[in-house]
């Protein structure tokens, strides 16, 4: 697989990055060091991007005891554990074959790493073999600090196909989401966004909007939607512990001056309440977030 494909590089050279992005571009390789291997061992959740057996993407979230992701190999992570019943990729991490993206994310550092590949069942779990390994810069990153594990949960608690006024409230009030793309033969990528809250727009309770920040360049998200639409969002709760997954479909609009949005439409809604969740303290908000109406800082 090489580092970007056709619609990652048709973004680079619409945005003027290409040159930028091919230097960026050779941080990915699918190795995973000594330094990823022991960022791993210490994190307590991992964001997982995967397509359902209907074709719908999904992103959710697995939690653990440090060391649940490991790596067993120079190529390839072990997870202990799975999701629960109901959640809409619990089949998809049960079945050999499934292409993968995870992003591990630790809020109390700002650093990020994520890691694309295939899914094998392992057991009590699953092991993903690595075909892109690569970590972020600290932009957009909210500081937390956990708090304490939540044993018990419902579950899936509520299904839909458009968001309930609770749910707009809380897409309005997050400062962190996470998103899943694809480009089919490329495999599955899963990132991270954040902003002040309000950053996220409810357009309607089908469709939300926000903005593209500068980044790293790479435009593997854009990248991805402009091959195939399919997104999966995850917006979590981090100091009630609740998640709430959307499947729809996105699409990048550009703007004056370089400007982009995303805009997303809502197909399925996914909110649950895991049993295993962490609860973390309120964020301390990234210095490098760009101020939006409405919004205070910590």
């Amino acid at each position: 697989m090489g580092r970007y494909h056709q619609g990652s590089l048709a973004v680079q050279e619409r945005v003027g990055v290409r040159e930028l992005a091919e230097h960026v571009g050779r941080s990915i390789g699918a190795d995973i060091r000594d330094v990823a291997a022991a960022f791993l061992a210490q994190q307590p959740h991992l964001v997982v991007g995967a397509a359902d057996g209907a074709g719908r993407l999904w992103a959710s979230l697995l939690t653990g005891a440090p060391g649940f992701v490991r790596a067993t190999g120079p190529d390839r992570i072990r997870v202990s554990g799975g999701l629960p019943e109901g959640d809409p990729l619990a089949g998809a991490l049960a079945t050999a074959g499934t292409r993968v993206g995870t992003i591990s994310l630790d809020p109390r550092t700002r650093r990020r790493m994520r890691l694309n590949g295939t899914l094998a069942v392992a057991p009590g779990g699953f092991a993903v073999a690595a075909e892109q390994v690569f970590s972020n810069c600290p932009k957009y990153l909210q500081k937390r600090q956990p708090l304490e594990l939540v044993s018990d949960g419902p579950g899936v608690v509520r299904r839909g196909e458009a968001l309930t006024p609770g749910q707009e409230r809380a897409v309005r009030a997050a400062d962190t989401f996470f998103v899943a793309t694809t480009a089919e033969a490329d495999g599955v990528d899963a990132s991270h966004r954040g902003g002040m809250p309000g950053f996220v727009e409810v357009l309607s309770p089908t469709e939300l909007l926000w903005p593209d920040y500068a980044g790293n360049a790479m435009f593997l998200t854009l990248g991805n939607l402009a091959a195939d639409e399919r997104a999966g969002l995850l917006f979590p709760d981090w100091e009630g512990g609740g998640l709430l997954q959307l499947s729809g479909r996105a699409r990048t609009e550009y703007g004056p001056g370089g400007s982009r949005a995303v805009r997303f439409r809502v197909e399925a809604v996914v909110e649950s309440l895991h049993p295993g969740r962490l609860l973390w303290s309120a964020p301390e908000y990234s210095p490098a977030n760009p101020p939006h109406r409405g919004s205070t800082t910590r």
